[in-house]
């Protein structure tokens, strides 16, 4: 059956959506995204774009400049730093008679730098660099933070498309399951997700999109994929691996994966910026929300999710 998301319905495989569903969900704002086995997007089905046509120009507007770009994509790159450390710093606390701690600790300390670099004013070149450094550093202590089955998880290096390992296979999954939360929200509060400032326009990527979920790409997605392997939710068994290296996950441990997914986002979280109890899948909307009051000049700065 298609998996229902906050916002969306993910269609998997092939499975189909009669007429009338779809006709359904265009009428009530609800997008029907199909992604391949492997949650390669495919296609979505939505209704009339929603939204203030001036919203969106004032954001192709802040997008065309390059120090207001900058500052958005600041303030995104210091949730995701921040919530990266989260999850070392978890790590630490839960696990530290199972892991490598002086590696961990050493890794959070270099984000506690990075994060004080970024309260200077930097280009977005300079924005990049230190992203980069910090992804380099978070993965490179990521397999410390895997626990359980080590001899059908071991994380070396990020890569996709395709991913080349189970946990690859595993995070690349999430994020696009992620993606597709995140582009919702923005298009039901009236902001083109293909429009960025951190990720930078380019034929067929979801730049807004990207820049936002990077907040919740250690909170989410990251984090879950921890939990499936360490608690055993999902075991080696279920990855096959194709003959051009690839590897995709088998039907049952892709049903568990999204399951946990959607019970994980109706726990409940404090907003660190709104002070309020939100449901963790309210918090796309949430963002996407102090996205849309930034760009019309309701807020001074865009304030990042983060996870405390």
């Amino acid at each position: 059956m298609p998996i229902h998301t906050l916002g969306g319905i993910v269609c998997f495989g092939l499975i189909s959506c009669s007429p009338p569903l779809m006709g359904f969900c265009a009428e009530r704002g609800v997008a029907i995204s199909f992604l391949s086995e492997t949650g390669h997007f495919l296609a979505k089905v939505q209704g009339p774009v929603s939204g203030n046509v001036l919203l969106r120009r004032e954001q192709y507007r802040r997008a065309d400049d390059l120090k207001t770009s900058a500052l958005i994509a600041q303030a995104i790159l210091t949730g995701k730093l921040a919530n990266c450390r989260t999850v070392l710093q978890r790590s630490l606390r839960d696990h530290s008679d199972k892991i490598n701690t002086d590696a961990i600790s050493n890794a959070s300390q270099r984000f506690v730098n990075s994060i004080r670099r970024l309260q200077a004013e930097l280009s977005l070149d300079v924005l990049r660099g230190i992203e980069g450094e910090s992804a380099s550093t978070y993965f490179g202590v990521f397999d410390h933070l895997i626990i359980s089955q080590k001899n059908d998880f071991t994380f070396h290096e990020r890569n996709r498309r395709s991913p080349l390992d189970n946990v690859n296979c595993l995070l690349s999954f999430l994020y696009t399951i992620v993606m597709h939360d995140v582009r919702s929200a923005l298009e039901t509060v009236g902001l083109d997700p293909a429009v960025g400032f951190l990720h930078r326009d380019r034929p067929g990527r979801y730049g807004l999109a990207l820049d936002m979920m990077e907040e919740f790409r250690p909170f989410l997605a990251d984090r879950l994929a921890l939990s499936l392997i360490n608690l055993c939710q999902v075991q080696g068994k279920g990855f096959l691996k194709k003959e051009s290296g690839a590897v995709w996950m088998d039907d049952d441990t892709r049903k568990t994966v999204l399951i946990t997914y959607q019970k994980r986002k109706q726990d409940e979280i404090m907003h660190p910026f709104l002070k309020e109890k939100v449901t963790i899948g309210l918090l796309f909307h949430v963002q996407a929300l102090l996205m849309a009051r930034h760009l019309r000049g309701d807020m001074d700065n865009y304030p990042p999710f983060i996870w405390k």
